[in-house]
């Protein structure tokens, strides 16, 4: 009878999950082919034991269970089970301390957990078969298999619910269905053939919805709030590949989910719960939940058996563990501790796939085979792991943030109800995640979006910028566009998955996956990432590899034997994440929301689920001998993972409005203000100044020690660790910027932008910097850079004329002067000068100033006892670009650096053949700093500070005096009113409407009524009005703390001179500074275009022998300086860091007497015709500066030092010369005091 051996199947699966069941009530009821059981109280612990999560559950039940089996149709219609409203209650395990209760923390335990664990499986029902002569055993088992893959299961009402905390996520399924499909996805009682070793399944869910709500102290929710999802609705298929009819396990496994749409919304309540859920997930998958605790290695490695048990599907037998090479023998040592890969999690998720296939252990034993037959056959087929992929497809799914309030009733006795309002909206097309996984060591994860925006909503903090009525358009909501649209770009996000038409598995070819790591980097690049979706692509790699170079090392494919024939074992861990071209609009509207979710976010903070573990130093010594760790310095996991940013825009609007100042406190950690929710009009301003920057790639590389623990516990215990070790003890960080440009734009009342005026051209940099793991593990070594960082600049330069800088200026204004609630808009003529209509020229074009920075490397480096860095400039150059004559652009030096300014005190060098500047030339800047980090490490080693600085030629043009002045006409466009955000107005400082009227004017800047309280109680003249019903003390500190702040100046310049002789009592000095000539002509001296552009001097000599009208010319050359502290021998500015000088200062007070030289002063004057007067003689002086302190006896807990300053000066002689034609020079110089603004 078929009964005799489907009866025992069915109530093995209903009899391990449900408690106090009838075995002969539920094969009675089943024989009649129908079953209906009815409130029925789950296993908990068989759920807790299967699952291997940290939660416990604290209740689980069946209202009506059903199952329906075709007794005379058994081989064309399914079986049906039928769940009526299930529900489960979970909760994290209360502190942790079951997280591996099953292992226990000795071997004696670990044996009885399995004990445990063995009794808490199901208990199988002692049925034999009876022998049917005319149902032979291969008939039965196809027919137990046919029956089995054709189950149908339906649940209708799920109900899962998770509390923590005052946390409560519910999820409510109305009704899921998992069947059987055809090869084109439709309903169909199917079994797999030797033709067609596959088998499909489809599970529908339908109108899911999950609530998250907060409870309060007695568990109830007092309000709820508006559901994550509401009604959703998805479909998942199923498809397994055989290798043959026996196999009991799937060679592929894929599960892939598509939905449609999916409608997220998130309030400001829900938001740090939302964020706290988020939290547990990253902490499951890297094992910071659940792991083994400290000092319990007994019970790795029982775990470690018990996992790999349920990826095998063994259970109580001997397990294959994978050998390690003498090389990975040192990885040991610190891998227990920090299980930071996906192991835990990937194990746990294997642990399911028996239950996904239907597999069970112990069907064959009903079938009557032997025993060890089954064992043999089942070891034999699980040493090779399937091959699993898990995908989730959405097409397009929203994201919505609100902002709740409370609003009564009506009635008073009405209760409170909660409303929410729109604020923010995000939103994202063709979204992709896929898992890889075959086995432990292969796990790959990619994440990918074709597109994707934002989008601001209603209004924000009582402005109504996006109300309804306001009408605004959609793209000036839109702050936030990255990729590209989903009808243009197609269904690539689909690409090879089940939902896939051209995909392998749909046209009845069996699939091919890479599971090599080499191969997977080769085929799955940036480029390829971004040709499939568009806007954001994450590919995250795991592999365990053999140095043999096969490919992925599978723990059951290694052969039994000794380590050494296994070679290598690598493990790798990489992320690559990929951001297409965005564009980014920072507005006053964005700005305020992105910052009000940040405020949201931090509003509740929950304890972290892992703490941070303190660096101490295990007490246990790691000892290896030599080749140890020479295998350990062949390979040492890291995780490494990288961020490019591709063609990158953002956009920095003037603040149409300013109420920062009740954001920023929250955020930086401070109180917040009063609340306030006054609703204002608003009113938007256009034309809109705006900052556009463009970048074309930014990278970010970071690497990290896998098991940085153990590593740096066993290289700080070596008595000299290598280079390469010590490279793997710290975490490095590499940043790199391609392609920077800036400049300024203006959005017209039409939504579209005018060209961009250019700032800042194209330029690149990088900057690398690494840090120590644990830095007390090497407070025995000094000498270890703890920190370090370098930063490298090749060119930058920066162009502006004086109208684009106050421009600059208002922008900047508009957002750092928080509370200014003045209505005044830019200034017409200012726009009109930046943005100047194309093809029109201007009649009174302005100079523009460019200035650039070269070949700038800076390093810094910190040990456990100094701080020092170091760096060099190449060179400055500053010039003008101003109207010429003829219409040509002339080209004004104005600053050099460096310059050959040795012969320049004299006016021989005139006369004389002078070089070009050689590209050669030493670098502008070049210094080195070290300073001590604790005060108590300066009694052997001080400060140093060492410095040389080359020529200056400076060229003060009087077209500079042009480019200062500039102001505006006050005259501002009518187009450019806005309405003021507020009613009523505040009396402002003279100094602040002096600063307003001066500046162009910045940007309205709202300000609430309700705030001005805050700033009444800010002023000390309304201190009194504000705190009368405070304490009497409140008003008294607030005096108080005013006279504090009027010190005098005497007591002011005490404390600049004490700060100055803490600085330089123990400083090692070393200055050296060539001179700076500067050129002050009467006119423009433009530079030639036969010599070196940017060459001041050359231009002068030039002007001084070929023009005839050469402008009269003052030049002041001031003089070399040369500082040196007491002792201290001349050494090289550019040092490596850390050093060690020779003679370090020991006492304060011991850097003096200091050494100053002064040489080569002159003034003189140049006229044309090639004359040349001389006004101030080239002279010098040589001084010695020596200082004293004592400190005075005093009772006041700042004791102050008195000082005996003795300066000694040798001057040489001084001989001025004085003429009509330099008096009228000196006369005729434009300098600021004598030129009236216009």
């Amino acid at each position: 009878m078929l009964e005799s051996y489907v009866t025992p199947i069915l109530m093995s699966y209903v009899n391990r999950y449900i408690k106090n069941l009838k075995p002969s009530d539920l094969q009675l009821s089943l024989w009649g082919g129908d079953v209906v059981l009815s409130k029925l109280e789950l296993k908990l612990d068989v759920l807790e034991q299967e699952l291997k999560l940290p939660f416990t559950f604290l209740s689980g039940h069946i209202h009506e269970l059903r199952i329906h089996v075709p007794w005379t149709k058994l081989g064309s219609e399914p079986v049906v089970i039928t769940i009526n409203t299930m529900e489960c209650i979970l909760k994290l395990k209360d502190g942790m301390q079951d997280d591996h209760e099953s292992c226990g923390s000795n071997s004696t335990n670990c044996s009885t957990a399995e004990n445990t664990k063995s009794s808490v499986k199901p208990r199988r029902i002692q049925q034999v078969a009876p022998t049917d002569p005319d149902l032979p055993p291969g008939y039965v088992q196809s027919l137990i298999r046919r029956v089995v893959n054709n189950v149908n299961i339906v649940i209708n009402n799920l109900i899962l619910k998770y509390v923590e905390d005052d946390i409560v996520l519910s999820v409510n399924i109305t009704s899921a269905e998992c069947y059987t499909v055809s090869e084109l996805w439709d309903r169909a009682f199917m079994d797999i053939s030797a033709t067609d070793l596959v088998l499909r399944k489809v599970i529908n869910f339908s109108d899911c919805t999950v609530c998250l709500d907060k409870r309060n102290a007695s568990g109830k929710i007092e309000f709820y709030q508006d559901p994550l999802l509401y009604k959703c609705s998805f479909r998942t298929r199923l498809h397994f590949t055989y290798d043959n009819l026996n196999s009991k396990m799937p060679a592929v496994i894929k599960i892939h989910t598509l939905v449609e749409s999916l409608k997220l919304s998130i309030t400001d309540q829900q938001l740090p719960m939302f964020i706290r859920i988020m939290q547990l997930g990253i902490a499951l998958y890297y094992g910071e939940i659940g792991n083994v605790k400290d000092g319990e290695t007994e019970d790795s490695t029982c775990h470690n058996k018990d996992m790999l048990g349920n990826i095998t599907g063994v259970e109580d037998e001997t397990i294959i563990d994978m050998p390690y090479s003498a090389q990975y023998k040192g990885q040991e040592l610190y891998s227990q501790q920090e299980d930071e890969q996906p192991q835990g999690w990937v194990s746990w998720a294997w642990s399911f796939v028996p239950a996904i296939v239907n597999y069970d252990d112990g069907e064959e034993d009903y079938l009557g085979n032997d025993p060890m037959s089954t064992m043999h056959q089942q070891k034999s087929q699980t040493l090779k792991d399937p091959i699993v992929s898990i995908g989730f497809y959405c097409t397009k799914a929203t994201v919505t943030f609100k902002l709740t309030e409370m609003q009564a009733e009506s009635s008073y006795y009405s209760p409170q109800k909660v409303t929410s309002k729109e604020v923010l909206c995000w939103e994202q097309e063709g979204t992709t995640v896929e898992a890889l996984m075959m086995g432990e060591p292969f796990f790959d994860c990619q994440i990918g979006f074709v597109g994707c925006r934002a989008m601001c909503l209603k209004g924000i903090m009582g402005v109504k910028d996006f109300e309804e009525t306001m009408n605004r358009s959609e793209t000036e909501a839109c702050f936030f566009i990255c990729g590209e649209n989903l009808s243009m770009k197609g269904f690539t996000y689909l690409t090879n998955s089940l939902f896939d038409y051209r995909s392998p598995e749909n046209n009845g070819t069996r699939a091919e996956f890479i599971l090599d790591a080499a191969h997977h980097k080769e085929t799955y690049t940036e480029i390829a990432g971004m040709q499939r979706f568009g806007a954001f692509y994450m590919d995250y790699l795991y592999t365990v590899e053999n140095n043999s170079g096969r490919g992925s090392a599978n723990q059951q494919d290694f052969p039994l034997g000794k380590s050494e024939d296994l070679g290598i074992v690598e493990e790798k861990s990489t992320k690559t994440l990929v951001i297409g071209p965005l564009d980014f609009r920072l507005d006053s509207s964005a700005v305020h929301r992105i910052l009000k979710m940040i405020v949201c976010a931090l509003e509740h903070e929950y304890e972290p689920y892992s703490r941070l573990k303190p660096d101490i130093k295990d007490e246990k010594e790691i000892i290896l001998n030599l080749e140890e760790v020479a295998s350990l310095e062949d390979y040492i996991p890291t995780r490494h993972t990288s961020i490019t940013l591709l063609k990158c825009t953002c956009t920095i609007f003037m603040a149409e409005f300013n109420l920062l100042d009740h954001l920023l406190p929250v955020i930086m950690g401070e109180k917040s203000s009063s609340n306030f929710m006054n609703t204002t009009n608003f009113q938007s301003l256009r034309p809109l100044p705006s900052v556009r920057i463009l970048v074309d790639k930014i990278n970010l590389e970071h690497s990290v020690p896998m098991y940085a623990e153990r590593l740096v516990h066993t290289v700080s215990s070596l008595t000299q660790p290598s280079d390469d070790l010590l490279h793997y003890c710290y975490a490095h960080c590499y940043l790199k910027i391609f392609g920077f440009q800036a400049g300024l734009t203006s959005l017209d009342c039409r939504g579209s932008y005018c060209l961009p005026v250019p700032i800042v051209p194209s330029f690149s940099t990088a900057l690398y910097g690494k840090l120590l793991k644990l830095p007390t593990c090497w407070t025995k070594r000094s000498q270890i850079a703890v920190t370090e960082g370098i930063f490298e600049l090749p060119n930058l330069t920066i162009q502006a004329t004086r109208a684009q800088t106050l421009l600059l200026q208002a922008i900047y204004q508009s957002w750092s002067h928080i509370g200014n609630i003045s209505s005044s808009a830019v200034n017409e003529a200012l726009m009109n000068e930046v943005f100047q209509t194309v093809g029109v020229k201007s009649k009174n074009p302005l100079p523009t100033l460019e200035g650039s920075i070269q070949n700038v490397e800076l390093k810094y480096c910190s040990t456990s006892l100094v701080k020092c860095a170091s760096g060099t400039v190449g060179s400055i150059k500053i010039c003008a670009k101003a109207p010429g004559d003829s219409g040509k652009e002339k080209l004004i030096p104005l600053l050099q650096g460096p310059s050959d300014t040795k012969d320049l005190h004299s006016s021989k060098w005139l006369n004389e053949i002078r070089k070009p500047e050689s590209l050669l030339a030493p670098d502008l800047i070049a210094f080195t700093v070290q300073v001590p980090q604790h005060m108590d490490y300066c009694h052997n080693s001080g400060a140093v500070l060492l410095c040389g600085v080359q020529g200056l030629a400076v060229n003060i043009d009087p077209v500079l005096y042009t480019w200062l002045i500039y102001q505006p006409q006050k005259r501002t466009s009518r187009h450019m009113q806005q309405q003021p955000v507020v009613a009523g107005t505040l009396v402002m400082p003279p100094s602040r409407r002096r600063e307003d009227e001066a500046s162009v004017g910045s940007a309205p800047l709202a300000k609430q009524q309700s705030c001005q309280a805050s700033e009444y109680a800010s002023s000390p003249i309304k201190t009194k009005t504000v705190t009368e019903s405070r304490p009497l003390s409140a008003p008294m500190k607030a005096m108080l703390s005013v006279t504090e702040g009027r010190r005098s100046p005497e007591e002011r310049m005490k404390e600049f001179v004490g700060a100055v002789w803490n600085a330089v009592k123990r400083l090692t000095l070393q200055l050296e500074v060539q001179s700076c000539c500067v050129f002050i002509p009467n006119d423009s001296l433009p530079s030639p275009s036969t010599i070196v552009s940017g060459d001041i001097p050359g231009t002068v000599r030039s002007w001084y022998h070929g023009q005839t009208s050469m402008p009269g010319t003052l030049v002041l050359c001031l003089p070399q300086i040369k500082i040196m502290s007491a002792g201290h021998k001349y050494m090289e500015p550019l040092q490596e860091i850390p050093f060690v000088i020779p003679r370090p200062i020991l006492e304060e007070g011991d850097a003096f007497p200091w050494t100053i030289s002064l040489h080569h002063f002159s003034i003189y004057t140049l006229f044309g015709k090639q004359v040349t007067l001389c006004l101030v003689d080239p002279m010098g002086c040589t001084s010695t500066l020596a200082v004293t302190s004592q400190k005075l006896l005093t009772t006041a807990p700042d004791a102050r030092h008195s000082f005996v300053v003795c300066l000694h000066v040798d001057l040489e002689s001084l001989e001025i010369k004085c003429s009509n034609p330099q008096l009228f020079i000196g006369l005729s110089l434009p300098i600021p005091w004598k030129t009236s603004s216009p």
